[in-house]
């Protein structure tokens, strides 16, 4: 298996944080580049729509509301993987102010190099968490 994890702290108290993206079908509420999420199978699965068009679909594994935390698998997407797990978590950022959110996935890699496909994931999960402070940073404008 192959990781990618990407993390940011941000100013912002871990509950309001985990209020805007704790949500299974909450993407689009922050993710610029997931336009449309619809949830089937009472809430466990998603259909995601990328602004390029693409459609992944992803299943819900855990919810953990009091850890601030959920897991999901990938079911279908246009990605270079197999057996994609990640999970999203938002705790107390260290030293007690603000937040740290932690994005991290394992995968098993198809058809291209390990690298290759862990620095794919890695800049989807740094673009989305700066999308995640841009949020922040616009709510204060």
């Amino acid at each position: 298996m192959t990781c990618a994890t990407a993390a940011i702290d941000i100013p912002i108290e871990p509950n309001a944080v985990w209020e805007l993206i704790g949500g299974f079908g909450s993407l689009p509420d922050w993710l610029p580049y997931i336009t449309k999420s619809e949830l089937e199978e009472g809430g466990r699965r998603r259909r995601l729509t990328t602004s390029d068009g693409d459609t992944i679909v992803e299943r819900l594994i855990t919810f953990d509301d009091s850890a601030r935390s959920y897991s999901y698998r990938i079911v279908q997407g246009p990605f270079p993987v197999t057996d994609y797990i990640s999970t999203l978590r938002v705790s107390p950022a260290p030293g007690g102010s603000g937040s740290r959110v932690d994005w991290t996935g394992q995968f098993t890699v198809d058809g291209i190099e390990d690298e290759e496909a862990q620095q794919l994931f890695l800049g989807i999960y740094r673009d989305g968490l700066a999308a995640l402070t841009a949020h922040y940073k616009s709510d204060d404008e």
